[in-house]
């Protein structure tokens, strides 16, 4: 029987172990600094994490443009009771010691706010275009450092895509392609040049999804190489030119896309 302690959430010894061994290796990582690691949180945990994807009074976010279609829910009072809890931990010190040591960024800030985080979900057909983050998080005024993604995706076949990209600062081509396997965490450090994402649609069956928790972390006063400038999220458009979505294009797209399904449903 998994203990359910808020407490025991975390493998310290196992982070800590991993950030002792693997520093070095994620710093000099190519095409930018980043890390993979499997097996690092109890089955168990994740199984009831899994469970409650689909479970209480969810308000799912939809998004939907020529780069995205997913779907995410990052309101910490909708969130089920140890869902909450695992981010919750995630954003506490322990967990902020284990990326500190192992990234060599200091004064690591979460964000309680769940800013573009949280629960992501893809459906068949979803992707994400290949992007840099928005730099800034205007709330709190700082900037952001590090993505951790915890992927949640049981007997996931290769076949069925969905494999995170990784590509080079001049946006010529993917340089690494990651399977977002069940209980597989992956950690890059978010610069203006680290391009990402899952621009394939998915080839899943329509029965499930590719599921993942998104956790971001900041830093105040040091951007490390983030742009100067405040942006949202910057696309990659087919001629390999960046491209910001502007929130009122977003917000228009969403908004037609609900109307379309609601005269379908009528």
């Amino acid at each position: 029987m998994f203990n359910l302690n808020h407490n025991q959430l975390l493998p310290i010894t196992k982070l800590e172990q991993i950030a002792e061994f693997e520093s070095e290796r994620y710093i000099n990582s190519h095409p930018y600094a980043h890390g993979v690691y499997d097996d690092v949180f109890e089955p168990e945990l994740l199984d009831i994490i899994i469970n409650e994807f689909e479970e209480g009074e969810k308000q799912w976010k939809e998004f939907e443009s020529k780069y995205e279609k997913k779907l995410q829910m990052n309101r910490d009072i909708n969130l089920q009771p140890v869902t909450r809890a695992f981010i919750h931990n995630l954003n506490s010190e322990p967990f902020l010691n284990f990326l500190e040591n192992l990234t060599g960024i200091k004064g690591l800030i979460p964000d309680p706010y769940l800013v573009g985080g949280g629960l992501h979900k893809i459906p068949r057909g979803g992707k994400l275009g290949v992007h840099v983050d928005f730099n800034e998080h205007t709330t709190m005024n700082v900037y952001r450092r590090l993505n951790v993604l915890v992927y949640l995706n049981k007997d996931w076949k290769e076949e069925w895509g969905g494999h995170l990209e990784l590509w080079d600062e001049k946006r010529e081509g993917c340089q690494k392609r990651l399977l977002p396997l069940y209980n597989r965490m992956a950690i890059f450090t978010t610069t203006n040049t680290s391009f990402h994402g899952h621009p394939e649609p998915l080839n899943c069956p329509e029965d499930r999804s590719r599921m993942s928790l998104a956790l971001y972390y900041y830093t105040a006063g040091e951007r490390g190489e983030q742009a100067k400038k405040s942006h949202s999220t910057v696309f990659l458009n087919e001629s390999g030119k960046r491209e910001e979505l502007s929130f009122e294009e977003s917000f228009l797209r969403r908004a037609k896309n609900k109307i379309s399904k609601l005269i379908k449903v009528a």
